[in-house]
């Protein structure tokens, strides 16, 4: 026979466990939501690669056009550089500056927070004595002594030895600052093999600041892990003399932040021979934390 007593004592229990239960539930959706990992993105691109972020409502996406690149009227590469297709269906580029550029079409807003992704396989350094990286870049206008305050950039670049940076050019030739957020990410060099590169920036802190990320597929397995960590707030400064960088009457400080977005984003290598796929860039959402 169950006694009153009993019963209260098996009620208390069954509420306890109520409670925790409730408790636990609500630190899990509490956690997930304002730690999101790595690899929290809810899709794949075309091609089927991960997105770290989701592609903002309404956001503009271009996809590189692997039959005819150039046919799209959007991307062009800078002094019309040749690009030969291979069994494979990717495209090989053999120069020691490459710009192949992504435009924004008349009547539409500039790319500002964006994920850019592509896939490249170095062949070869044209010149060991000289620097040599892949880079993809945005925030960017055209570069040229005519118009130097159009030339900026956030620079997420990778080195053939596994190094990674961010640079910023705050204008062209006298803006550029030095790299930040350096670290050696790869053991093994990263020539002969196909690896896929992500460089992410978005303005945070009601966009009077930024943060910039990249990411790197080291195995082409589609696992992407990121590799720097950066916020720009102040203090990033162009290395050039100050007589050199005002001289160019571009009205900005020394540390300028690029908070403001622009018509091009470019995927650029120099001293190299390489071979590209894959190549995407997405106005992106920034999840609510950021």
């Amino acid at each position: 026979m169950i006694t009153m007593a009993s019963e209260k004592n098996i009620s208390l229990v069954i509420c306890t466990i109520l409670i925790l239960f409730i408790l636990y539930n609500n630190n899990m959706i509490s956690s997930a939501a304002a730690i999101p990992s790595n690899n929290s993105s809810k899709g794949e691109d075309i091609f089927g690669i991960k997105e770290i972020y989701p592609t903002r409502p309404d956001g503009r996406e271009w996809f590189l056009n692997s039959e005819d690149p150039r046919s799209d009227g959007i991307f062009y590469i800078t002094s019309d550089k040749n690009i030969t297709k291979e069994s494979d269906g990717s495209w090989l580029i053999n120069s020691s500056e490459v710009r192949m550029n992504v435009d924004t079409p008349p009547g539409l807003s500039e790319w500002k927070n964006v994920e850019i992704t592509g896939y490249a396989r170095i062949l070869s350094v044209i010149d060991p004595s000289k620097e040599n990286d892949l880079a993809w870049f945005a925030r960017s206008g055209i570069h040229s002594n005519k118009s130097p305050c159009e030339g900026t950039g956030l620079i997420g670049g990778i080195h053939t030895d596994g190094t990674v940076e961010w640079k910023k050019e705050i204008l062209f030739r006298e803006g550029y600052t030095d790299g930040r957020d350096k670290a050696k990410v790869v053991v093994d060099p990263i020539i002969g093999r196909w690896i896929g590169w992500k460089v992410v920036m978005y303005n945070t802190n009601n966009n009077s600041a930024v943060k910039m990320e990249s990411y790197i597929d080291n195995k082409d397995t589609n696992y992407w892990v990121q590799v720097t960590n950066l916020t720009d707030n102040g203090g990033w400064s162009a290395k050039s003399s100050d007589e050199k960088f005002y001289s160019t009457s571009c009205n900005k400080p020394k540390d300028y932040i690029l908070t403001n977005g622009g018509p091009i984003v470019t995927f650029r290598s120099d001293n190299l021979v390489w071979e590209f796929k894959d190549l995407s860039v997405r106005e992106i959402q920034p999840f609510p934390h950021s």
